[in-house]
């Protein structure tokens, strides 16, 4: 089962996503996107911010950040009941997943690459709030989901690169165009001034000051 909640703190909207169980959140950490951020705390929920292309995941509004982070503490048995609980966060692509691990569990690639934020109390208020939005998709059509919306979202990627390399190709050729008829303009303005030879390396190009050969011997 994967749940989905809509944060309304920051316009627009965000959604947030997180497995019922450890071996949902497999399926989350197999079908991430390089713009989700997970969320982990204690024996804990994933917890997945789904952030637009091109945001940075050091630039989330704190309110969000918050949101998040109370949602990883009430799915945490152990955590729900402490105070001052220390939660992580780091992008998707820096979750660390091998054989020798547990179901569900995770390290990091680089642990400068993440962020902690310390909750002093559970606010039930958000936890309300965001429990209002919950929808869910039961197995398995919750991981068709998940496959299906990454490679739409794959697909989206590959047409705004594509997108991106033809704008830059009429660039290229834009500017190709512009230099070689700016060689010509100079071309004619030279042929104006000193001849067709000068145009050619000839006549003024080869003998500045116009003497013949025969001058010199």
């Amino acid at each position: 089962m994967v749940y989905y909640f809509t944060s309304t703190v920051s316009d627009p909207p965000f959604t947030l996503y997180l497995g019922k169980d450890k071996f949902e959140n497999e399926e989350l950490i197999k079908y991430g996107w390089e713009e989700d951020f997970h969320v982990d705390n204690l024996s804990s929920a994933h917890i997945y911010l789904r952030l637009p292309p091109g945001q940075s995941w050091k630039d989330i509004p704190a309110a969000l950040v918050e949101d998040c982070a109370q949602l990883t503490k009430a799915n945490s048995i152990e955590g729900n009941k402490r105070d001052n609980v220390t939660v992580i966060y780091t992008p998707w692509s820096n979750l660390k997943k091998d054989g020798s691990m547990a179901v569900g569990q995770v390290s990091f690639h680089d642990t400068k690459k993440t962020i902690r934020i310390l909750l002093p109390t559970r606010i039930n208020a958000i936890i309300n709030r965001l429990t209002k939005t919950r929808t869910e998709i039961p197995p398995p059509a919750s991981s068709e989901h998940l496959l299906a919306e990454r490679d739409a979202h794959l697909a989206e990627l590959r047409k705004a690169t594509n997108a991106e390399l033809q704008k830059r190709k009429k660039e290229d050729a834009r500017l190709a165009k512009e230099r070689r008829e700016e060689k010509a303009r100079k071309e004619r303005d030279w042929e104006e001034l000193y001849g067709e030879e000068a145009v050619n390396g000839e006549g003024r190009a080869n003998n500045q000051d116009g003497f013949d050969e025969d001058d010199f011997m």
